[in-house]
């Protein structure tokens, strides 16, 4: 994700890095939180068999110590299902970012293939300017010589009724 983030736009690029980095480091505060925890049920099981192990007489150990026990399980609990929470979480951002990553790629091949299409139309109209300026060109040109033409017809026949009708 990282590299595809790199390789678009600056606009876009600095948006999703952003959003790469937070989500990075979110990844590793729940890895931390659950390495925390883990270590903490490990620790909690190892002190209840030194408990348990230490007490000779079962009816000895207090109702309190009992309900705190209690608590400090649920709570673990708790925190587990907190952290697998956060992890289902966290698995569907990422998907999430690497769908909109995807269709990202797609709509800049589009973008890159109409604005190829877009010179070559521009290339076309320029060599149809071009052609049509030549035509405008010829066509006057045309016209003046045509002009030019009647011209000396018309002066040509002046001048020999004038030299017919004068004899």
């Amino acid at each position: 994700m990282d590299l595809e983030a790199r390789s678009l736009q600056p606009n876009v690029k600095a948006v999703l890095l952003a959003k790469l980095r937070e989500y990075k480091s979110d990844l590793n505060n729940l890895k931390s939180e659950h390495k925390r925890l883990a270590s903490a049920n490990s620790n909690q099981a190892t002190r209840d068999d030194l408990l348990e192990s230490g007490m000779a007489d079962a009816m000895s150990v207090s109702a309190n110590q009992r309900g705190r026990l209690m608590m400090s399980t649920e709570r673990l609990n708790e925190s587990s299902d907190r952290i697998k929470e956060s992890r289902r979480t966290m698995l569907e951002t990422e998907e999430l970012g690497v769908s909109i990553l995807q269709d990202l790629h797609q709509q800049r091949q589009s973008l890159l293939h109409a604005n190829d299409t877009l010179h070559g139309v521009d290339d076309n109209i320029s060599k149809s300017k071009k052609i049509l300026t030549n035509m405008s060109r010829r066509m006057s040109r045309n016209k003046w010589i045509i002009s030019s033409i009647i011209v000396v017809l018309v002066v040509a026949i002046a001048l020999i009724l004038y030299f017919k009708l004068s004899k």
